[in-house]
């Protein structure tokens, strides 16, 4: 069972039928692929994210936010991420927190690198794999 479905399962609220975002969005060198399931989405983001894209990347992570009850950001295939992109993450990951929008992150070496000098107490929501991530969504239901 691919881990769209197991997410898919997880929550059973409304699904999202008409979802206003494209399951593909590009901007300057990064590139994103949205996955939705019943309640909320998995995005894929690969490229270079950077001061010339961060400020749109932000906008639509919160776009698709919108539509979430959970949110999970595949940051592994990222192969650079400046300042301005930790900052992009981290605002969009205190607006989900806000909102009550589980949301968490999944990062590659490049996203770690950055962490590690960004991020020193651990802030910024991650998980080691996406699967790891898809557990904290299966652990929602429980919760609630």
């Amino acid at each position: 069972m691919s881990l769209l479905k197991i997410a898919a399962s997880v929550m059973p609220s409304q699904r999202i039928d008409s979802v206003p975002v494209s399951d593909t969005w590009e901007c300057h060198t990064v590139r994103c692929v949205t996955r939705w399931g019943r309640s909320g989405a998995v995005i894929s983001v690969d490229g270079e994210l950077d001061a010339s894209n961060a400020d749109q990347l932000a906008g639509f992570l919160q776009q698709c936010a919108a539509y979430c009850e959970w949110l999970v950001l595949d940051l592994s295939d990222l192969e650079f991420i400046g300042t301005a992109g930790f900052s992009a993450l981290s605002t969009t990951t205190g607006r989900c927190s806000d909102a009550g929008i589980y949301c968490t992150t999944v990062p590659g070496q490049a996203v770690t690198r950055l962490l590690r000098i960004c991020d020193p107490t651990n802030a910024l929501p991650t998980s080691a794999s996406v699967s790891d991530a898809l557990s904290g969504v299966q652990g929602l239901r429980k919760v609630r």
